[in-house]
């Protein structure tokens, strides 16, 4: 690959120093990110959280809380993100026979995409699913957080193969 044809990092100003990204000049499009990962449990602890017997309270209903409000601070969060009008958010937190699945869809109309925003989603519902379960399963494990698709865009759209 001829040097002038690698790909460029965005983040990184011309000399090495981080940068927030110009959009003004961008248009706005329709931009959709879904994103999913999982929490790992013990049977015990699974079948605590799917009877609502879990002394914090609800551990699906406020994980799904959380992702929604974690998507619309992601700006907050992640130092070099743009905050967005967010038009819409939703979580799924399916069973599995080992945990829990945690799926983030993402939508807006705007000149910057919603990856960033779906993977804080989901981190932030496995990781208040671990808070709200960890008296129960210290074990637990958060894997595989990862962005699944996305749309909209200059770079049009991807979609991570087997999903």
């Amino acid at each position: 690959m001829a040097e002038s044809s690698k790909p460029t990092l965005s983040h990184v100003a011309t000399d090495g120093s981080a940068r927030m990204v110009d959009v003004a000049d961008k248009a706005e499009t329709s931009r959709v990110a879904v994103a999913k990962g999982s929490v790992f449990m013990s049977d015990e602890a699974r079948h605590q959280v799917l009877q609502a017997s879990i002394a914090k309270g609800n551990v699906i209903d406020t994980a799904r809380i959380a992702g929604i409000l974690a998507a619309k601070k992601t700006a907050d969060l992640i130092p070099l993100c743009h905050p967005l009008a967010i038009d819409h958010v939703e979580i799924r937190i399916d069973p599995t026979e080992t945990g829990l699945d945690i799926e983030a869809s993402v939508r807006c109309q705007g000149r910057t995409g919603v990856e960033m925003e779906a993977l804080t989603a989901v981190s932030v519902a496995a990781l208040t699913i671990y808070d709200m379960v960890k008296a129960v399963d210290k074990t637990m494990v958060i894997s595989d957080i990862r962005l699944a698709s996305k749309h909209g865009g200059k770079s049009g759209s991807f979609v991570r193969e087997r999903e």
